[in-house]
């Protein structure tokens, strides 16, 4: 019941709204209980009663337009309200919820993206969300109406005759030892049903993310198997699901079945014995319809509850995984940083059962300065840099920014100091304008442009066939290397930040691409703190200082002439690479 408690906290702001539904509901379902009533006086009090043939026709003339205007009059505005009014606050709670788990999505740590598929968490937010919907329809609505609707058509038939009402409900504990024993497993095997979907979902997200490398290496017919186990995991839980389905309803209609046999041969022993009358057998027969169809609408709706509880349980267990990264209780907003950087002794790791990535790092930068991390892949650069905009948190020491602990200043105002140029920088579908106005999302399209020169990206973005509000495509599909890389620079001029944090930034870009982008990373590193993680050590004989990581330790600082005159690790890696600096 917990799920159930937080998911009506995202109801409770539309009380009123089902309220109101509720009270159409009551007057649209209250409605067809009049008929039985109306063909029991049609029966008894006009069919058989010894009146004359005109009289006849006329009171028929006039309960025929009475029960006409009521079912056309009012209760089509009734039907189409109590539908309006019932959709439109279940899709008002799915709003809020959905907004509540993208807010708590961009909240979550990497570590956690970096373990989930992205297809899954879509499937929350998008599929098991949906399927919640039915507890607002369904619970909130539906099943107060069939059990009001329930208890209106009983009263009505204990009123006509309490011996009948009570044949006539007799089956009623069967329904109870069905639903009790049917449901037990259908939370679970519903559940298992969409974690079934989720996963194949995340399967066919990656695939089609990496549809280019399933063509360069010929595998479509490796793929095309991989899929169908996916997908026959998917039908094997869905199958199963179907199968209890199956003998929860079979049950339930059986049981639902004898109820008429019993009406019907009471009824007209009844009426044999001279206890009963046609019209009331009649009326009884109808008001057999009128109370089973909400029982079987229950029934069914406990079916549909199971599956949205489920659903809730996964949602909920979504919103529960935890934010690693947190403002602290006294954090303050930081509006300028002059940029100075230290790791004060720093360790670090991905979670506990892996082994140390970083080993009582220590190194300080100066503010202004430019500085190189080098070494060989795997010795901890690019987590060593994640840990300034605090992507993750350090295991145990400290990142200071004009010495003090980085945790000491919000989340927020830290990151807007920083910006960080990476090997492939995201872009996002909609126009070349767009992607770079993130950087500052109020600045004026001249700013925009000028971003953009200082980027050199103006002049390729002009002879698009739109310019500025040239659409790009998804992940910037549609421009090359060279160009996202422009332009995601441009962003970066635009946000101005104190610190700049170049992670490969030229590594994947052809000469031309490279000298342009190269040019601007120059252009943008003036008079700011800036970072540079290189492999091609050409690219950063310049710095000011150079740290050589290797196994999660600095082992060597200096500028590269101190460093080549070591003829240590860096030397000797440089060596390697065959670099040689232009003469002078």
């Amino acid at each position: 019941m917990g799920s159930v408690r937080r998911y009506l906290q995202f109801i409770k702001p539309y009380w009123k709204k089902i309220l109101l539904t509720f009270g159409v509901g009551v007057i649209k379902f209250a409605i067809p209980l009049l008929l039985p009533l109306l063909l029991k006086y049609v029966v008894d009090d006009l069919l058989l009663a010894s009146l004359p043939s005109e009289e006849k026709l006329q009171k028929l003339a006039w309960v025929i337009a009475g029960a006409f205007f009521i079912f056309t009059v009012v209760r089509i505005p009734v039907e189409y309200f109590r539908q309006y009014f019932a959709q439109r606050v279940a899709s008002n709670v799915l709003f809020d919820l959905r907004n509540h788990l993208f807010d708590h999505l961009q909240k979550l740590s990497l570590r956690f993206y970096h373990n989930q598929k992205v297809g899954q968490i879509i499937s929350r937010v998008i599929n098991d969300v949906e399927q919640t919907k039915e507890f607002v329809v369904t619970g909130m609505m539906n099943i107060w109406l069939d059990s009001v609707t329930l208890v209106i058509a009983i009263v009505m038939m204990l009123w006509l005759d309490p011996w009948m009402t009570l044949i006539s409900i007799a089956v009623f504990p069967l329904y109870g030892v069905s639903v009790k024993y049917f449901f037990k497993n259908l939370r679970k095997l519903t559940k298992d049903r969409s974690q079934a979907l989720a996963e194949l979902q995340g399967h066919l997200h990656e695939r089609v993310q990496g549809i280019s490398v399933i063509r360069a290496f010929h595998l479509e017919e490796v793929e095309k198997k991989n899929f169908v186990n996916k997908n026959e995991q998917f039908l094997e839980r869905a199958v199963s699901h179907s199968k209890w389905l199956g003998k929860t309803f079979a049950a339930i209609n059986t049981i639902t079945d004898l109820a008429p046999i019993l009406v019907i041969g009471v009824s007209a022993f009844e009426v044999i014995q001279g206890r009963l009358t046609i019209g009331e057998m009649t009326a009884f027969y109808g008001y057999l319809a009128q109370i089973y169809a909400p029982v079987r609408r229950l029934v069914n709706s406990s079916t549909t509850l199971t599956q949205a509880h489920a659903s809730m349980d996964r949602v909920f267990e979504f919103i529960d995984e935890p934010y690693e990264i947190n403002d602290q209780a006294d954090a303050i907003h930081v509006e300028q940083v002059q940029g100075q950087i230290e790791f004060r002794h720093v360790y670090f790791r991905y979670n506990e059962k892996q082994d140390w990535v970083l080993k009582g790092v220590h190194l300080q930068i100066q503010s202004g300065q430019t500085v190189a991390l080098v070494g060989p892949s795997g010795g901890g650069k690019s987590s060593l840099i994640s840990l300034i905009p605090r992507f993750y948190d350090v295991s145990d020491g400290k990142v200071l920014i004009d010495g003090r602990d980085i945790r000491d200043f919000t989340i927020r105002s830290l990151r807007k100091q920083i910006g960080l140029v990476l090997q492939e920088n995201i872009l996002f579908s909609g126009s070349v304008e767009e992607n770079i106005r993130m950087g500052k999302i109020d600045a004026s399209m001249d700013e925009v442009v000028e971003a953009a020169k200082a980027a050199n990206a103006h002049d390729f973005i002009m002879e698009l066939p739109e310019g500025y509000q040239t659409e790009i495509g998804e992940r910037g599909v549609k421009l090359s290397g060279g160009q996202k890389q422009r332009v995601a620079l441009a962003r970066l001029f635009l946000k101005n930040p104190a610190i700049l944090i170049l992670d490969e930034a030229t590594s994947a870009l052809d000469l031309q691409s490279e000298h342009l982008v190269q040019e601007s990373l120059e252009r943008l590193a003036k008079h700011r703190t800036t970072l540079i993680v290189a492999h091609r050590l050409s690219t950063i004989t310049h710095a000011d200082q150079i740290f050589f990581i290797e196994q999660g330790e600095v082992k060597e600082i200096g500028t590269h002439d101190q460093l080549m005159s070591q003829d240590g690790k860096y030397a000797q890696l440089f060596k390697v690479q065959h670099l040689h600096l232009p003469s002078t």
